[in-house]
């Protein structure tokens, strides 16, 4: 029990130290994919804004330039630059037909500046001359106005260069934002420089627009991008879960082969020294076994020869077991699976006749080879017959079917008791190590059978119901032939 114990922690204390891969990549990618997810959204978003904004700044700015020409030629001020007839109080200087043109040319420009304040998008249009006075404006009561504090109409007047910004709502301290209907959500202020023939900005034209056809299209926008985004994010990480978890769960198989191959060494390792331990006593009770038959009576004859007869046997196995553990014990070679059979049965003929159970062979005598070792295979049919008779204490029928495949090069042997059979949570803890019923049992046995078997290219399958009985399934590779 002890050792059984040591092997139980020491499998215990594997399993808490198993990093848990599906979890925290789960969890990481999950935080990571989200946060590159918003990020990119984010900026997707924000650039797709800044660009719808900029470019209806400028096809505006470009259509009041178009107008501002248009207006200059047909008027016949071919060395004018608009900018400087927008001002009427420059025109104190002037000739009176100078004076004419530039009104006319002023007057026909602002009409068309009127009109563009009309459209359902526009919300204000304001004139500044270089002194930020108001000389024009969609609202007259700001003409006239001098308005101070204002950053972006100094920067545009300074840098001559087309400005604009965002607002969600009117701002109170800006006297500017004297609107004739207050603005429903997001507005644009574009600042349009408007220069003379030297380049500077001695006019500037800001134009407040309410573009709710470019906000309803942004919005649809936002929502595509984030649908996008949100979709991708979601493949990405439903891709990279599926690797994962198929490179987990191979992490969590080898994990467990490798704990039940140390486990099994350290078995094989315990085996070897049992078996030299074993070798020397069975020798002494074969010794006094002999002295004891020359002087028993001849009604302990027959007892005497069966102890001989075992002893030798055992010493057999222990011989075997020893050349097993060596060093080419995993070559594989061709048993004749019919001798195997028939001599683990052999060996279990007294504890079959105690427990008044019948034994039912049924194969062919021409049988092939199949791929194992025989020493091996002996082990595992040793270990399934005793599995069967402990199961029928009281009598009941053990069957040993041998059946070759019609379809592939295989054979199977069938092993079926009448025993009581396993309940559904030993079913689910098969060939699980150290997992017995058995007292004083260890648990190995049924590990070993699947272990010898994969060995060598083979397979158990084991079929059990609660007093249903118990079959198992051994199938081999045929030897070639």
């Amino acid at each position: 029990m002890r050792l059984r114990d040591f092997f139980v922690g020491r499998d215990a204390t594997a399993r808490l130290m198993q990093f848990d891969l599906l979890r925290w990549f789960s969890i990481v990618s999950v935080l990571i994919i989200t946060l590159v997810a918003l990020g990119l959204g984010f900026i997707a978003s924000r650039f797709v804004v800044n660009e719808s904004i900029q470019r209806d700044a400028a096809l505006t700015a470009q259509f009041i330039q178009s107008l501002a020409s248009s207006e200059l030629s047909k008027h016949y001020l071919p060395n004018r630059q608009m900018g400087e007839v927008l001002d009427p109080r420059a025109d104190i200087v002037l000739s009176n037909q100078e004076r004419i043109r530039r009104q006319t040319a002023r007057r026909e420009f602002l009409a068309h500046i009127d009109n563009i304040s009309k459209q359902p998008d526009s919300l204000l249009i304001n004139i500044y001359a270089p002194d930020n006075v108001v000389i024009w404006s969609s609202n007259p009561a700001l003409v006239g106005m001098q308005i101070w504090d204002d950053e972006e109409l100094a920067r545009s007047f300074a840098t001559r260069k087309r400005v604009f910004a965002t607002y969600h709502s009117a701002v109170p301290e800006r006297e500017e934002q004297n609107f004739p209907r207050p603005p429903q959500g997001l507005f644009i202020e574009n600042y349009i420089p408007m220069l003379n023939a030297s380049g500077e900005a001695v006019a500037l034209i800001e134009i407040y627009k309410e573009p709710s056809d470019l906000i309803a299209r942004t919005q649809r926008g936002y929502l595509l991008m984030w649908l996008a985004t949100s979709i991708g994010g979601a493949l990405i990480y439903l891709a990279l879960y599926r690797v994962v978890r198929k490179a987990a769960g191979l992490l969590i198989a080898q994990q467990k082969q490798i704990i039940e191959n140390e486990t099994l060494v350290a078995m094989g390792e315990m085996s070897s020294a049992v078996a030299h331990s074993l070798r020397n006593p069975l020798a002494s009770i074969r010794s006094s076994a002999e002295l004891m038959q020359a002087m028993a009576p001849d009604g302990l004859q027959r007892n005497l020869n069966d102890v001989i007869n075992q002893v030798d046997r055992m010493s057999q196995w222990v011989r075997d077991l020893l050349v097993t553990s060596g060093p080419s014990a995993g070559a594989s070679e061709n048993v004749d699976p019919m001798a195997v059979v028939e001599e683990s049965l052999a060996s279990f003929q007294s504890q079959i006749r105690s427990s008044g159970v019948e034994v039912e062979l049924v194969a062919a005598n021409d049988q092939p080879a199949v791929l194992s070792q025989r020493l091996l295979l002996l082990q595992v049919l040793n270990s399934l017959f005793s599995n069967a008779l402990e199961a029928m204490p009281k009598g009941g029928l053990l069957t040993i079917e041998v059946l070759r495949h019609s379809s592939e090069p295989k054979l199977t042997i069938a092993i079926a008791d009448t025993g009581s059979g396993m309940s559904v949570s030993q079913r689910k803890r098969l060939f699980q190590p150290f997992t017995t019923t058995k007292q004083g049992g260890l648990g190995i046995g049924l590990v070993m059978v699947k272990r010898i078997m994969e060995r060598f290219g083979g397979q158990v399958d084991i079929h059990s119901a609660q007093n249903e009985g118990t079959q198992v399934r051994l199938t081999f590779a045929l030897a070639a032939q």
